[in-house]
């Protein structure tokens, strides 16, 4: 077994999308090859409703799938071909948007004005780029949740963990997406493929991601002294870790208990074209879609 060396630790980022909505990316919109399969991960948490509730109106998306993960309040949503539904608490939604579809996205809090969630884009391979859109939507109740003998709790979106396999399936990118909690000073390590890439996204607590080389239980105030790296508390968090190769991670909650979005997937390795939450591989693709939607062919017959 070897542990995965920490390749870097950095903060999410205010941005604004939608209609005015202020949330925090963790990375996206650039060069994402070290996250490859994934795209862009998006923190939507928030207290005021002034900050969120212009939500995000109708809009396209072709050549990735998109998920969400909600753990405050709800989002209400709707696309082009008729689907309509609301995401609560624990909820999961796994768009596949194939060769294209419109929708719109609608967060409420919950009885306290609060709003929280997560937007993952992941890349679909060249041979599905223009695959038929799919939904799969997933209730609370049926994600399965698993607590080790030590108090370590793992919701399993997507992927098999522990025993465990989520209801997510058929995803080309054979995707591992993890909620996990560790318990206040406990030590874990989770296995995590070695061929797959693997961040984690911690959102609350702290504690310290170890390297190969570092000893359990020792906690540094300066990341990366002694093959360490620190995630403090601080306000949310919002502390993204990209991981190296291994087959592992090590990590040791702080006093607060941490709890993290651990993701992990098989590379795709094609080139990237971005336009917006338009991705495909080459620029005359883009352009194909940029055309598709001025010309009203962008939804293309089931």
């Amino acid at each position: 077994m070897s542990i995965r060396p920490v390749r870097q630790i950095s903060q999410a980022t205010p941005a604004m999308e939608g209609a005015g909505v202020r949330l925090h990316r963790a990375f996206g919109f650039g060069k994402t090859e070290e996250f490859d399969p994934f795209l862009l991960l998006d923190d939507f948490r928030n207290d005021n409703p002034a900050d969120y509730r212009a939500g995000f109106p109708w809009h396209p998306h072709r050549g990735i799938e998109t998920i969400t993960y909600v753990l405050a309040g709800s989002v209400d949503h709707g696309d082009s071909l008729g689907n309509t539904g609301s995401l609560g608490a624990g909820d999961v939604q796994w768009m596949t948007a194939g060769s294209g579809i419109l929708h719109q996205e609608m967060p409420h809090g919950d009885a306290d004005g609060r709003m929280h969630g997560f937007q993952l884009w992941a890349n679909l391979p060249s041979s599905l780029k223009m695959t038929a859109p799919r939904y799969q939507d997933v209730t609370a109740g049926e994600v399965p949740e698993v607590t080790d003998d030590d108090g370590t709790k793992v919701r399993v979106v997507c992927g098999s963990f522990w025993g465990k396999t989520g209801p997510v399936d058929g995803v080309a990118a054979a995707p591992r997406y993890l909620d996990v909690s560790v318990p206040a000073g406990l030590c874990r390590t989770l296995a995590v493929e070695t061929e797959r890439h693997a961040f984690a996204y911690v959102f609350e607590g702290s504690g310290t991601f170890h390297d190969a080389s570092s000893p359990f239980g020792v906690l540094t105030e300066k990341q990366g002294t002694d093959g360490e790296y620190l995630v403090r508390e601080s306000s949310g968090n919002r502390s993204l870790v990209l991981f190296d190769q291994g087959d592992e991670i090590s990590v040791q909650a702080g006093p607060q208990g941490l709890r993290f979005l651990l993701v992990s997937g098989k590379p795709i390795r094609e080139p990237v074209a971005w336009h917006g939450p338009i991705v495909m591989n080459t620029q005359d693709e883009i352009r194909q879609a940029v055309n598709d939607l001025q010309n009203g062919s962008f939804i293309k017959p089931s």
